[in-house]
């Protein structure tokens, strides 16, 4: 069957702030306290998407969740208007408030694991929103992310799964620690899920481990994946230990093709023995790993070489790297490309994008987007509102000029009227992207 692999970029949402909330993520904890431009990183975020969509991707978008998250900070006991609320939470606990209006679900990598229906049992394709319960403010996104997903793509064809339990246990990160392989989009495909630690394990690292991985079995079993071709590796405690808090710090995936740094997993010929065992029948896997003499992983983790967006791109017979900016301004993930795409490997061509102001957050660019393979029928029956074009892009542009501050400082956020100005946002957004009035929970109270 004939289907092709989708990018949905999380829109980035109005209180873009750099908070400093995700401990074992280097750029989010440096640059804590800075001063953000919400404008720009919404601007960098649809420009990385139209490129893709003008250069014949199929490009979607997802929204941003409803932020500051007000429901929750009256679970804790705050009481009285929505301004009250943040002022008694703000002289309680600065930190809390930042963990409410955190808009990290711009990193649409984790909102969710994906099954293409050519993969699973039901010959449906299959999503499971992540429960991100080992940071408080991801702790927040996975009802909203399940919402969101129903309403961008409706329809028999899909089965949207709830998150998995809030337990430690089956602590689930989304697709940052997934990657798929195959011959071609819509045959069907070998699912690597990676993991840091199992339930019961003592975390005895620098930083810890957040895929866990009875989460990776239970979203296999419920997507009815057969389990031979489905591989479990488990990440390296020193990619961790380096700053990797998701196998997409360290490895990238598309077609035939695992593009990885020699560090990213426990044991590099396991993982390479078990993927093309399980591929057997199906294609041969292509190996892309790259020297830690080569690309230190120190570098490789500060340039998100690894977190950028391996592509197949239309009339091109080699895979396009789309990596940040910072990838051409380090010398070794610089020199590295260059020798990279002058040989005759699988990946041909690298583009360098900025999005600076994700990337201060530690999101790269394949951060910014969930994958979604999809057949003809599955894109026919998407919320068609959700795809990039050149009216849609006129139409956000417009919006995000319109409504988003050109900057946010640490002290806006105990200001009422960011609320305001979010909701406002986000109200308007609901009709350009067809996703109702009773989208948010603002819209339904």
């Amino acid at each position: 069957m004939s289907g092709v692999e989708a990018n949905f970029d999380g829109i980035i949402g109005p209180t873009h702030n750099y908070g400093g909330l995700s401990f074992g993520n280097i750029a989010s904890d440096r640059n804590r306290g800075a001063v953000s431009s919400p404008k720009a990183a919404v601007l960098e975020g649809l420009g990385k998407a139209k490129a893709l969509a003008d250069a014949g991707l199929v490009q979607g978008v997802l929204p941003p969740q409803e932020r500051p998250a007000l429901d929750y900070l009256r679970t804790l006991g705050f009481a009285g208007s929505d301004a009250a609320v943040i002022e008694s939470a703000w002289k309680a606990s600065p930190a809390l408030v930042r963990n409410v209006y955190s808009a990290s679900p711009m990193w649409a990598a984790n909102a969710a694991m994906i099954s293409p229906s050519a993969d699973t049992g039901d010959g449906r394709l299959h999503m499971t929103p992540a429960n991100l319960v080992t940071t408080l403010h991801r702790s927040l996104e996975g009802a909203a992310t399940e919402r969101a997903l129903k309403r961008v793509f409706p329809g028999d064809c899909f089965a949207i799964h709830e998150p998995l339990p809030l337990q430690t246990t089956f602590a689930d990160e989304g697709a940052a620690n997934h990657v798929r392989l195959c011959a071609e989009h819509g045959a069907p495909g070998v699912e690597i899920f990676v993991y840091g630690r199992e339930g019961g394990e003592l975390q005895t690292g620098h930083f810890p481990a957040r895929q866990t991985r009875e989460a990776c079995e239970a979203i296999a079993r419920r997507h009815g994946l057969d389990p031979k071709r489905c591989v479990l590796l488990k990440q390296s405690r020193a990619a961790i230990d380096a700053g990797a808090f998701h196998n997409d710090v360290v490895c990238v995936g598309a077609l035939n093709t695992l593009f990885f740094h020699e560090m990213a997993f426990a044991d590099t010929e396991v993982a390479r023995a078990a993927i093309t065992r399980a591929a057997e029948g199906l294609f041969e896997p292509v190996f892309v790993e790259v020297p830690d003499e080569e690309v230190p992983i120190r570098d490789a983790i500060t340039s998100y070489l690894f977190n950028s967006q391996l592509l197949a791109m239309p009339g091109q017979d080699r895979l396009m790297l789309n990596a940040p900016v910072e990838c051409e301004e380090t010398d070794s993930t610089r020199e590295y490309c260059a020798r990279m795409t002058t040989g005759n490997g699988p990946i041909g061509r690298v583009a360098f994008v900025d999005v600076r102001q994700s990337m201060r957050n530690g999101g790269g660019p394949a951060c910014l987007r969930l994958r979604v393979v999809l057949t003809d029928d599955e894109r026919a029956a998407v919320n068609q509102d959700c795809l990039m074009s050149t009216a849609l892009f006129a139409k956000l542009t417009n919006w995000a000029n319109r409504h988003y501050r050109d900057e946010l400082h640490p002290d806006d956020l105990r200001d009422p009227s960011l609320i305001e100005d979010s909701r406002s946002a986000l109200d308007a957004l609901t009709g350009l992207l067809g996703l109702g009035s009773d989208f948010y929970p603002f819209q339904r109270s």
